[in-house]
């Protein structure tokens, strides 16, 4: 019978909790209670007690006071998460528009023709919103998936699947309805739908019932009347999968400089594109 700490889809110390992060200097899978936060990375308890008896022993052999300094314990314990930043940014930007008449909208806003001369569009505009319930349901959908990403994924790989599908919205809408402007993270949080799916089938879970989910949800942004983007649920999922996809092949410690350059030139080329695609070179 294979040793179910063995998995490498689960966390060696917790078995029963699946994860998609290594640690960064043995490259075992650890869930979220298992990661001290490092200069890059994450480290599991076993190397950081490793880590810091090597540290002891260099103080005393150097004549340095041993232990840790406070601001050292306070920095190992840190626990970034970039999901309750994004809703708080989110939830911040829309009582403001609302006290200030919607100026924020006005000037936040995506609207492609513009992105060229006013770029940071293409990432305030994930950041309005259209209505109470817009906002109610992207940052519900935000804090369920974007937890559970997070802590697959860590801080870091989930900032960078949450802006490269919140581009991909933003280039289907550059090339899809060039002159409709459009706002909220929608695009972005179905790029999250779409990586979870990918992540859950490599792990080797049963994520139907979430593609039924998103399905449903895109149809309704084709209903007559909704004036909802479908073109940006599209852009979002498409990149949502491949940078999924990304991530399930670039798992391992000695592929992270693959796994980056790949993000890169994803952000690269949706950068390119919508820049393009904004001065009307697909017109």
């Amino acid at each position: 019978m294979t040793d179910p700490a063995s998995n490498p889809n689960t966390c060696y110390r917790h078995p029963d909790r699946q994860s998609f992060v290594l640690c960064q200097r043995c490259g075992r899978t650890i869930c979220p209670e298992c990661q001290t936060p490092a200069a890059v990375g994450v480290h599991c308890p076993e190397c950081v007690r490793e880590q810091r008896a090597q540290f002891q022993a260099n103080r005393r052999a150097s004549g340095a006071p041993s232990g840790l300094t406070v601001a050292g314990r306070r920095f190992a314990m840190l626990d970034q998460k970039a999901t309750v930043v994004l809703v708080a940014i989110s939830v911040v930007v829309w009582l403001l528009d609302q006290v200030t008449g919607r100026a924020l909208t006005g000037a936040m806003l995506y609207f492609a023709p513009v992105a060229d001369t006013q770029p940071w569009r293409i990432i305030t505009g994930l950041f309005v919103h259209s209505s109470f319930f817009h906002i109610l349901f992207n940052m519900w959908a935000l804090w369920i998936f974007g937890r559970m990403l997070e802590n697959l994924l860590g801080t870091w790989r989930f900032l960078a699947l949450f802006f490269l599908s919140g581009l991909g919205g933003d280039l289907a809408v550059t090339l899809l309805a060039p002159n409709t402007p459009v706002v909220g993270a929608s695009g972005a949080i179905f790029g999250l739908f779409a990586a979870f799916f990918v992540i859950q089938r490599s792990l080797g879970y049963n994520a139907v019932q979430l593609l039924v989910i998103m399905g449903l949800n895109l149809v309704v942004g084709f209903l007559p009347g909704t004036s909802i983007s479908w073109q940006a649920h599209v852009g979002g999922i498409v990149l949502g999968f491949i940078t999924g996809f990304v991530f399930t092949k670039t798992r391992n410690v000695r592929q992270r400089g693959l796994q980056t350059a790949l993000l890169v030139t994803e952000a690269v080329v949706l950068l390119v594109g919508i820049l393009l695609g904004a001065t009307g070179v697909f017109a």
